[in-house]
């Protein structure tokens, strides 16, 4: 459908990365995988206990492995975890295999989504600060590595997904 194959969504825990992929990939006729559900599949544990056993550097060590294989994969739209960005050879991998699609979310936005979950990052007395925190220290990398940047508040997947599409199929259109 699109001479782009490879289709990279960045953003933080809680932007719709999984979400919105899942709508973009259906959209642009490609297959959709979620880094972090990836890891988990390879590993047999989900994400928390590996930051328990291996802590966030063995998580990030195995996410950097991942996220080099798939990123050669073509036909994929792949959202990738909020903090793969930190590694430049993960920055690397993503600005020079595909487009690099940041997903925006404001922290209470982030929040609202993220509140029920066990995300390891958001264990602690003050997960408002630290996705603070987080977002000051990333948003900068998000926007250097992007191709494409779309905010996420107004929480319509579907109608994301519709405009990442759009400025895809259509560059330079505003739509």
């Amino acid at each position: 459908m699109t001479t782009i194959d490879r289709v990279f969504l960045i953003g933080p825990m809680g932007a719709g990365k999984s979400t919105i992929g899942r709508r973009l990939a259906e959209r642009l006729g490609l297959a959709f995988v979620d880094l972090d559900t990836a890891i988990e599949t390879r590993t047999g544990v989900d994400i928390p206990r590996i930051f328990d056993i291996e802590g966030e550097a063995g998580f990030r060590r195995r996410e950097a492995e991942l996220l080099d294989e798939l990123t050669l994969r073509h036909d994929l739209v792949l959202a990738t975890g909020g903090g793969a960005v930190l590694d430049e050879a993960n920055r690397q991998h993503l600005g020079q295999r595909g487009l690099v699609v940041y997903l925006r979310a404001d922290v209470a936005t982030q929040l609202a989504r993220t509140r029920n979950s066990q995300r390891p990052l958001l264990q602690g007395e003050d997960p408002e600060g630290r996705l603070r925190s987080i977002l000051e220290t990333r948003a900068p990398i998000y926007e250097s590595l992007a191709d494409i940047a779309i905010d996420t508040e107004d929480g319509m997947p579907d109608r994301i997904a519709e405009r990442v599409a759009h400025q895809i199929l259509n560059p330079g259109v505003i739509p």
